[in-house]
């Protein structure tokens, strides 16, 4: 077995020597030289017996104060951003092919020249004629944004570092290729690798890099999944092409919540940011209708109210169909269980159809009550009292247990006109007056109350 190799370091000046001497030969002091283990002994060579320099430590307590911020004046997109964008950080933006992208990130880039920072847009897959044209379809043909075209990631890092923009747009990051990479551009290497120059290069200059990312068929950013713990923010642009509502949500950001969204439009001109998501996405509600429920939702830091959908028909198939847009598939499967184990409802033989209107998506546990209320109004066909909303999550046992913020959610709904509202028992309401709270303690007794018997 070899014998571990030791070090003889200056305590002075922290001199290496290979052995051990009375005098140290950098600095001159005399009986500073002592003997030291290796910094590492791991396989190969580790670290060897090169030390480096300590580091400054520092505690929790701090007088900084907190970064500015640069706002772009599109209100939707600082509140994803947390309050606008951080000098030197790092964001990728993904969506899915024509959501809307680029047309946001053009719109984004226009806005920050136009409040006196410096922009530049690289595109990597359209021509720089291609991207003039889009501009001036949106009306930002006068905006000061300098544009390039180019995929050479060497060629982009210099002119970024000449010019030391405030704001720095590459679309996309699976175009771009390194010529120290022998892989074709969009492969793993050349994506890791990218998007560690450009977040490095944020970090050193104070520029903040905006980088596009493709999606995978699953709704993935495409590349190693590294890229996404490099950069401070990750905003994934949701939405369905025959909807024109398009959600921008965060689903990561160091400087900001996580799960916040923006809620735009897509129009002739562009995205149009949408200051009231809850309004627009009840304004196509008509006269009540079996199968409709109001969910009262958070999304991020606001409350949002969707309307739930169901359509429940008698199933021509060996295997019912279940249909769900918009909702967790796996949560709406374990609520159909629950009806039917702890309600004696049963839903074999019929088709079930599950939509969230507006091409909103919503996660959240507290829309299993409105998920159930509307399964159940669908099936019985009766209609749920239109003044209503609906929030709770439900347990295996078929118990209904609280969510966080209902106070804000009551808010938001009695701010669209809503009266009533069906929620746990176990729930905690202050300061909400004029509204009829109805208070259920499991969904057996929501059932017999709300549908008689069942």
């Amino acid at each position: 077995m070899a014998k571990p190799i030791t070090a003889f370091t200056c305590t002075a000046c922290g001199a290496s020597h290979r052995k051990w001497a009375g005098r140290c030969d950098a600095c001159g002091a005399w009986n500073t030289i002592i003997e030291e283990a290796p910094l590492s002994q791991g396989p190969g060579r580790g670290l060897g017996t090169l030390k480096g320099k300590q580091i400054p430590l520092s505690g929790l307590a701090t007088q900084e104060a907190p970064p500015p911020r640069a706002i772009s004046g599109i209100a939707e997109l600082d509140r994803v951003l947390g309050g606008g964008l951080v000098p030197g950080s790092a964001l990728l933006v993904g969506g899915d092919p024509g959501i809307g992208k680029s047309t946001l990130l053009l719109q984004a880039a226009a806005a920050f020249a136009r409040s006196g920072q410096q922009a530049i847009y690289i595109s990597g897959e359209e021509a720089s004629a291609q991207v003039r044209l889009r501009a001036q379809r949106l009306g930002l043909g006068d905006a000061p944004v300098r544009l390039g075209a180019e995929t050479a990631l060497r060629d982009i890092l210099t002119t970024l570092d000449t010019e030391r923009p405030d704001v720095a747009i590459i679309d996309s990051i699976q175009t771009l290729w390194s010529d120290r990479i022998e892989a074709a551009p969009g492969s793993v290497a050349q994506v890791r690798a990218s998007a560690h120059e450009l977040v490095t290069f944020a970090k050193r200059r104070g520029t903040s890099v905006i980088l596009v990312g493709h999606v995978t068929k699953e709704g993935q950013i495409a590349g190693p999944r590294v890229v996404e713990h490099m950069v401070d923010t990750v905003l994934y642009f949701e939405g369905e092409r025959g909807h024109q509502f398009r959600i921008l949500r965060a689903h990561k950001n160091r400087f900001g919540p996580a799960d916040e969204i923006g809620v735009f439009e897509m129009t002739g001109g562009g995205l149009a940011e949408v200051a009231n998501p809850s309004a627009l996405f009840l304004s196509e509600r008509g006269e009540p209708s079996a199968g409709s429920a109001v969910f009262a939702g958070i999304e991020g830091t606001r409350p949002v109210l969707t309307e739930v959908q169901a359509l429940v028909a008698p199933s021509t198939l060996a295997s019912p169909r279940r249909t769900v847009v918009g909702l967790d598939s796996g949560r709406v499967s374990t609520i159909l269980a629950v009806l039917e184990a702890r309600c004696a409802i049963p839903f074999a033989g019929l088709d079930v159809f599950l939509n969230v209107a507006g091409g909103m998506r919503v996660n959240e546990p507290a829309a299993d009550l409105a998920i159930a209320a509307a399964l159940l109004s669908a099936r019985e066909d009766v209609a749920l009292p239109a003044e209503a909303v609906l929030f709770g999550e439900i347990s295996l046992s078929g118990a209904l247990r609280p969510v966080a913020q209902a106070e804000n959610r009551l808010k938001e709904a009695q701010k669209l006109g809503f009266s009533r509202a069906i929620l746990p028992a176990a729930t905690k309401v202050e300061g909400v007056a004029g509204m009829r709270i109805d208070r259920i303690a499991d969904l057996t007794g929501f059932v017999g109350e709300t549908f008689g018997a069942g």
